[in-house]
C-alpha cells in the first residue's frame, strides 16, 4: 500500500552555488559515498541537485517534513549494481521508519543542463 509520495525540482546552480561556498554543506547534506559518487561524474553538480531533490522528496512523502535533530546526510542516495538509485536509510530516519511503516521506498531521478528532479514513493 502507497503510504506517502512526494517529488522535488531544483536548479542544478542553486545547489552548485551552495557546494562551491566549502562551508560544510556539502559535508552536512551529502553521505562520502554520495560525495565521492557525485565528483566522480562528468557534470557533478546536476548529480548533486538530483540527490539533494531526492531527498526533499522523500522527506516530502513521509508527510513529516525535516523533524529536529534529523540529518539530510541520514537519507542516502547510493546506485544498485543495475545503475538505479536507491535510498538507504540511518539514524533517525532508519528508526522512523520502522515505527512508520515505510518498508519499501521507490526513488526516481532525473537531470538536464540546468535542472534536476526526483520523485519518492513510500509503501508500507
Amino acid at each position: 500500500m502507497i503510504i506517502g509520495t512526494g517529488i522535488d525540482i531544483i536548479e542544478v546552480a542553486r545547489v552548485e552555488e551552495k557546494v562551491a561556498r566549502n562551508n560544510g554543506f556539502t559535508e552536512k547534506v551529502f553521505s562520502p559515498a554520495e560525495r565521492a559518487f557525485c565528483e566522480a561524474q562528468r557534470h557533478p553538480y546536476q548529480h548533486y541537485a538530483a540527490r539533494f531533490a531526492a531527498k526533499e522528496a522523500f522527506l516530502k512523502a513521509t508527510g513529516r517534513g525535516l523533524q529536529a535533530g534529523l540529518d539530510l546526510c541520514d537519507i542516502e542516495i547510493v546506485q544498485a549494481p543495475s545503475g538505479q538509485p536507491v535510498i538507504q536509510l540511518h539514524g533517525d530516519f532508519k528508526q522512523q521508519a520502522e515505527v512508520y511503516g515505510w518498508n519499501k521506498i521507490h526513488v526516481s531521478l532525473s537531470h538536464v543542463g540546468a535542472m534536476a528532479c526526483a520523485m519518492v514513493i513510500l509503501e508500507q
